[in-house]
């Protein structure tokens, strides 16, 4: 028996359940992992609160990102042994490969030896939001140096990413707050320049860093109002990756603007490069070589005991956090 979280009804952060389960042995093409560290993501908020793409199965486990110790071995499994230290590419089902609990079966070919530089808190916190931020900015976008890419939702682990990621390629990062309270934090953490939009101009912010040409690519989360206004502060031929709804509200589709400017505006998901075996190797390749160089790092908000992991929910659905949230094990 193992402790495994599972909700047995969608709702708050109260339906998560710490409880005494029999984990089976991995199938033919899977690794058990005894868990150490588990980084969250909104999106397991999502489907825990019934607003996410797929549906449960009560009761259901939950949980894209894990690190630990391989404990056992699929018949076909060869890449790795037990006793490995390994991390997790997160997978396309967020609960027939649940990680939140001490045991955790997973897709063999996701599964990485990590750096050993990287803790496991480190390496449970790397691997969702630098592949979608890879996928987005080098992949698709095939961002570039003296570049100007926008990112709002700043704070966020995939925000965080995004920079350090522009970084890498010679890229200027331009990150979206709300208020003052995490613009530091957030230049600390790599950001090249920081908007507080609620003081000032997003376009005229754009315009003036950029020398008046704006900035060519956008990384955005939320949509809503706002969509409209980051339209405007792109440059000739952008692009604008959307790979969120975070906003409640409409979002209007600034048909003007996207004519004028000959936009390309595209919804993007993780799935798309976790799904496609190519991609997926050029992203470790270079997400690998980042985090032994020390060029990515990431940065952890706070950590929780797996005890807590309702409390770990409430403080992730707070949004004060910048950084990623881990639960140990």
């Amino acid at each position: 028996m193992a402790r495994i979280v599972r909700i047995h009804q969608y709702g708050d952060a109260s339906v998560l359940k710490l409880e005494a389960v029999d984990v089976p042995a991995p199938a033919a093409d899977e690794v058990q992992i005894a868990v150490k560290a588990i980084g969250l993501n909104r999106a397991e908020v999502m489907f825990r609160n019934h607003a996410y793409l797929q549906e449960a199965e009560f009761p259901s486990r939950l949980g894209y990102e894990a690190a630990g110790v391989v404990s056992a071995l699929g018949s076909s499994v060869k890449a790795v042994a037990v006793g490995d230290a390994v991390s997790l590419i997160p997978p396309l089902d967020i609960a027939r490969w649940g990680t939140y609990g001490e045991v955790a079966n997973v897709p063999a070919h996701l599964v990485v030896k990590h750096p050993q530089n990287l803790s496991f808190e480190q390496a449970a916190a790397s691997w969702m939001q630098y592949v979608t931020a890879w996928g987005a900015l080098v992949e698709q976008a095939k961002l570039s140096r003296g570049e100007f890419v926008l990112v709002t939702a700043a704070s966020s682990s995939v925000g965080l990413a995004a920079f350090q990621i522009a970084r890498m390629v010679g890229a200027t990062s331009i990150a979206v707050t709300r208020t003052q309270a995490k613009k530091q934090a957030l230049l600390e953490a790599g950001a090249s320049h920081v908007i507080v939009s609620d003081d000032e101009d997003i376009v005229e912010q754009v315009m003036a860093l950029t020398g008046g040409q704006g900035a060519r690519v956008v990384f955005d989360p939320i949509g809503g109002p706002g969509f409209e206004v980051l339209t405007q502060a792109m440059a000739r031929g952008g692009i604008l990756l959307e790979y969120g709804a975070l906003s409640p509200e409409p979002t209007p589709f600034p048909l003007f603007t996207v004519l004028g400017k000959s936009l390309t505006l595209k919804g993007y998901l993780y799935a798309e490069i976790v799904a496609d075996p190519a991609a997926l190797e050029r992203a470790k390749a270079f997400i690998v070589k980042g985090l032994e160089s020390g060029a990515l790092s990431p940065v952890i908000a706070r950590t929780f005991p797996l005890e807590q992991i309702q409390d770990a929910h409430r403080f992730l659905e707070a949004n004060q956090q910048v950084g990623k949230i881990v639960v140990t094990v």
